[in-house]
Order: C-alpha cells, then structure tokens, then sequence
C-alpha cells in the first residue's frame, strides 16, 4: 500500500485477486482490484482504490464513526479476508455477521467474529486468506492485536482524536479521518504538521467524505455505498 490510494483503472499489481462466494461478493459490495478495497471516488467521480490487504503488516488508523469502520469491514470480506472485531460494543456490529451469512449447517460464518477487547488466538493470514483485525476499543486503544505478520491489517477504529493516540495515529500506514471539529483539527494539524488550509478542510467535510492521509498523501475522497450496503448499514452518516 505504501500509503497510497489508487485509481481503481490502473493495473498496479498491488495484492492478489481472493477466492470468494460470488454470492456474498455481490450481496455486500463492489470488489477493488486486483484485491484492493474500492473506497470512494475522487473529484472526478473515478473509483479509489486501496489496497490495505497486503503481504506486509498494515496499520490503518480510522478517525470518524461506526458507518465507516463496518463498510471499509464489509469490503474486505468482499473480496476474501477473514474479519475478527474486537469491540465493546458487539451488538453494533452484528450486521456484519448477519451479511456473512451461514454455512451450510446453519452455524454463522467462520469469516466473521465478534471478540471482546482481550487477546485472543487470531486465523493464520496467509495470501489466500487475509486477515482484517478491527479494534473498536475508543480514542485510546490498547494495542492488542498489532500486526505481525504478512496479510493482516489492523484497522484501529477512533471515534474522536485524542492526544494519547498521536504516536499510534503517526505510525499508520494509512489514516482515514471524516469531519473533524476544530479544536480536533488542530490537534491533527500538530500530529502530521498539516498546513493551514489542509486543517481548515478537515472541518468543512460533508458526512459523505472522508480524507486519506499517508506518506506524502493527503487525498480527500467522496465515500460509495451501494443498495446492498445501504440496507445493511443505512444511510452514510459522519457519527454513530
């Protein structure tokens, strides 16, 4: 990923394609290429890509709400990752179990748990079957599943900027931030040395949009929910 968004054209080479169910890759959302996640479009309406499932340790740092941390979730398990949730707050992320669907058992999905916030034996990732570890632990989680291996991406979910994660939020590989008041913007301003008018426009972003920050990357970007997401998540929203 390297911090970059992509232009969903382009033939990067930056992830394998997964092995999914069709099925499930059509009732939760568009797949990125080359197993990228589609996030949303530019300026232009073109689609953005990132390719958070990748053969190096990922970080991702997510400022914003629920809506946003369970659709860059859904995604993933679109295009073949395994999703383990660590949160204090289970019930908000049943949809997730929900749109995996069962077996053929009727016993849930393997490809989605719910944990609570305490270590846990996580799936072995492996280039067939990445992993996605989403920490919804508040603004200053523990760091209880760091990634250690090749195809896991830990997704830190904050739903506000607090000064205490600053050396967690530095070390991202990728930053997603929503709308940001300002005194929260100031503090993003002081963590990644932002210049005046890059903090001004953290405070002025619709519930729609989201800005992608990464190693000489700063790439606003309008979110995309299909009619599939629309039923499992609601409508886009900036907070929980």
């Amino acid at each position: 990923m390297s911090s970059r968004v992509h232009d969903a054209n382009q033939d990067l080479g930056v992830a394998p394609e997964f092995i999914v169910d069709p099925e499930l890759l059509d009732a939760i959302s568009p797949s990125g290429d080359r197993g990228g996640i589609v996030l949303g479009s530019g300026l232009q309406g073109e689609p953005l890509t990132i390719s958070a499932l990748r053969s190096a340790p990922t970080r991702i740092v997510l400022v914003g709400g629920l809506y946003l941390a369970r659709q860059v979730a859904l995604r993933a398990m679109a295009v073949g990752a395994w999703v383990v949730v660590a949160t204090g707050r289970p019930t908000a992320w049943h949809v997730l179990s929900q749109a995996a669907g069962t077996q053929p058992n009727g016993q849930p999905s393997p490809l989605v748990q719910i944990r609570r916030l305490s270590p846990v034996e996580l799936p072995r990732p492996s280039e067939d079957a990445p992993l996605l570890v989403v920490h919804d632990g508040g603004p200053t989680p523990q760091d209880l599943f760091p990634p250690r291996s090749p195809w896991q991406t830990t997704v830190y979910v904050l739903p506000y900027l607090h000064p205490q994660a600053g050396a967690m939020a530095n070390a991202a590989d990728l930053v997603l931030m929503q709308r940001l008041p300002a005194g929260q913007a100031e503090l993003a301003a002081r963590i990644w040395r932002l210049p005046p008018q890059m903090m001004r426009q953290l405070t002025t972003l619709k519930d729609d949009q989201v800005v992608a920050l990464g190693r000489n990357l700063w790439r606003p970007l309008r979110l995309v929910t299909t009619a599939r997401e629309k039923q499992i998540l609601g409508p886009v929203r900036r907070g929980d």
